[in-house]
């Protein structure tokens, strides 16, 4: 999708417009939010996976702004153990409501992709393992 600055609202003393990144900025940290959600993915040409780490908050996420609307999609990583059809809306109803309410814009569509699972007690245990090998 492409980004394009939003001719937002004119008011009688000038223009208020809103970026496309502080909106991608919103939907990222309306997504790490929801319970279940490990991190943000850049997808696969995007690069390496962040795991809920406030480093790049528009990381895994895509917008398209309108004048009035804006479509968004979302690239995640969610923990394992998790349904991942619940974990999807929730970070659908969370990051439209987050957008909607801080900039008036209505949005269409909040598309979510999940890239990967998250398996901590599994990567906790070869940490473990590789030190006590090492010393």
């Amino acid at each position: 999708m492409s980004t394009f600055p939003t001719e937002f609202e004119r008011t009688d003393i000038g223009e208020i417009q809103i970026a496309p990144e502080v909106i991608e900025v919103i939907a990222g940290l309306a997504t790490i939010e929801v319970d279940g959600v490990a991190g943000m993915s850049g997808g696969f040409a995007g690069g390496i996976a962040e795991l809920l780490g406030r480093k790049n908050l528009s990381r895994g996420v895509k917008v398209e702004v309108g004048q009035r609307e804006a479509a968004v999609d979302v690239s995640v990583i969610v923990k394992y153990g998790h349904r991942l059809p619940e974990v999807a809306a929730q970070i659908q109803r969370n990051v439209k409501r987050s957008i909607e309410t801080m900039t008036g814009l209505t949005v269409i569509e909040v598309n979510v992709q999940i890239h990967d699972v998250h398996l901590e007690t599994v990567d906790k245990q070869e940490e473990s393992e590789f030190t006590h090998r090492v010393k």
